[in-house]
């Protein structure tokens, strides 16, 4: 008996050595891994400041951080909602948005958007919604990621117009129409920048909407036109980016006077970016708020998530300080995308420092 235990003390102390052997090559591919994700959140991170060499298309791939350029795809038929005319606010869940306010005298240069946590997401539609006409791009896994700048009332691209405001959404579509003539989608994952002049000009005279500018209709609420444009898109995917991907999707733009405007989007290792001239709206001079979500794909439409779904979302600005910004709250309605989705606004804290952000969940 004595020997039996004695074999069997020593048969579990020799397994426990194997076992504590084994340890340190667990905690050491731990660490590989560790070491390998900081340095591809430091990679995405360089991808979104990094300017690219010159105005169109460009892709980068992990851990290369050299800009390669690319065809562009045309610039897409896709449309936002203007947001509703009495406040030229749009609620996204229970509430209006949550937007990043810059300190008092300081303007935004970037505002970089991502989902530090994703939980229980699992499928997401897009819904038409009746005040604006039932419209957008509708069906599963049709969402964007918008980043919008506030309403910039003094631009030099209004022309002197009263009234005029100048307005830029840096998005990202999971699916877009090929072109305004065509109802055609082109089923890939694209990102581009749609520049407005809202109110722009007046009806009772022979002005019309600024060379590359379309006509987007009368202004609801001015004598004017609302304009807009697109620049060539940037394909990320040739198909729809499905919901379950969200937690890699971040999503920048950024603006520099006299320079250029950019809209980055990483997915994984992959880096894509579009760039054009600052001068369409001229948005660098007056940008001192902006906003990020998950939303619906166009035309006033909302993003429906499955029940138990929920998001954090993260803001991080440049605007030339280290003061932590303000999360402008949703009882002030703030936000200016006409696109919604379903979740409710949970509670937002603002951050100083290297990198300024604010942090909601929703």
């Amino acid at each position: 008996m004595k020997f039996e235990v004695r074999s069997i003390i020593q048969i579990a102390v020799v397994a426990s050595l194997v076992s504590v052997a084994g340890l340190p090559s667990v905690l050491a591919a731990q660490t590989a891994d560790q070491v390998e994700a900081q340095a591809h959140e430091s990679w995405s991170g360089t991808m979104h400041h990094l300017s690219a060499p010159g105005n169109g298309c460009f892709h980068a791939s992990y851990p290369s951080t050299q800009w390669q350029a690319i065809e562009c795809s045309e610039a897409p038929g896709y449309r936002s909602a203007l947001p509703k005319p009495t406040k030229r606010e749009q609620t996204v869940g229970n509430g209006s948005d949550y937007v990043v306010q810059a300190p008092s005298g300081s303007l935004l240069s970037s505002a970089l958007g991502s989902f530090p946590t994703v939980t229980d997401v699992k499928t997401e539609k897009s819904v038409g919604v009746a005040a604006f006409g039932g419209g957008g791009i509708l069906g599963s896994n049709e969402y964007t990621l918008q980043v919008n700048t506030n309403f910039y009332p003094h631009s030099a691209a209004c022309a002197g117009f009263s009234g005029c405001f100048a307005w830029q959404q840096y998005v990202m579509s999971t699916n877009t129409p090929v072109s305004l003539t065509s109802n055609r989608l082109t089923g890939k994952t694209e990102v581009f920048i749609e520049y407005w002049l809202i109110n722009y000009g007046s009806r009772s005279g022979s002005n019309v909407c600024p060379s590359g500018f379309i006509d987007g209709g009368a202004d609801e609420t001015g004598p004017g036109e609302d304009c807009v444009q697109n620049t060539p898109a940037v394909v990320i995917a040739n198909g729809q980016l499905p919901i379950t991907d969200l937690a890699e999707l971040t999503l920048s733009g950024s603006a520099t006077k006299n320079g250029t405007d950019k809209a980055t989007v990483t997915f994984g290792t992959e880096a894509f970016t579009a760039t054009v001239n600052d001068s369409l709206t001229d948005i660098a001079s007056g940008w001192t708020q902006a906003e990020f979500n998950v939303l619906g794909n166009a035309g006033g439409s909302e993003a429906q998530f499955n029940s138990g779904a929920s998001l954090s979302v993260k803001v991080a600005v440049t605007d030339g300080s280290t003061t932590a910004p303000t999360c402008v709250s949703p009882s002030a309605e703030d936000g200016t995308t006409g696109e919604t989705n379903n979740l409710k606004l949970g509670t937002c804290t603002a951050t100083g420092g290297s990198a300024p952000s604010i942090l909601f969940t929703e």
